[in-house]
């Protein structure tokens, strides 16, 4: 089990051992999955009610695919803790926080007060996206 280190969620972090997803099915009575880059996230639709984490792993700062894996999963009704984990970087959170990561667990451990800056660098936003925050435009003609 890795590390949490930032937990946006109001209830702490799942602590259930989590299986990849080759070895995921409906019957392993599985709570938490792990998602590597190129696995399909949609595999997990059908299993969404039963699943308290999906972590998902980013070996690389510069391997995009798991943030694709996040909106699938938020957009198709994933309300448990969505965990980003491996080489999660304190300018790239704000951006995972948006597709709808609530939690963090970074190899390498971030400065908390850049995590702060990181996600209150701006206050408004322009996309609807799975964090919930309005957009400045419905803002301003509602």
């Amino acid at each position: 089990m890795v590390e949490v280190q930032i937990n946006l969620r109001n209830d702490a972090p799942v602590s259930s051992p989590t299986v990849p997803l080759a070895e995921f099915n409906a019957a392993s009575n599985a709570a938490a999955v792990r998602i590597e880059p190129g696995d399909d996230a949609r595999v997990l639709l059908g299993h969404l009610d039963q699943l308290a984490l999906v972590e998902v792993n980013f070996p690389g700062f510069g391997d995009g695919r798991g943030y694709s894996a996040a909106r699938v999963l938020r957009e198709a009704g994933f309300t448990g803790e969505l965990r980003a984990v491996g080489d999660v970087l304190v300018d790239q959170i704000a951006a995972m926080r948006r597709c709808g990561f609530d939690s963090f667990a970074p190899v390498v451990k971030l400065d908390e007060a850049d995590v702060a800056v990181a996600f209150n660098r701006w206050p408004d936003v322009y996309q609807a996206t799975a964090d919930g925050r309005v957009p400045i435009w419905n803002l301003r003609h509602g």
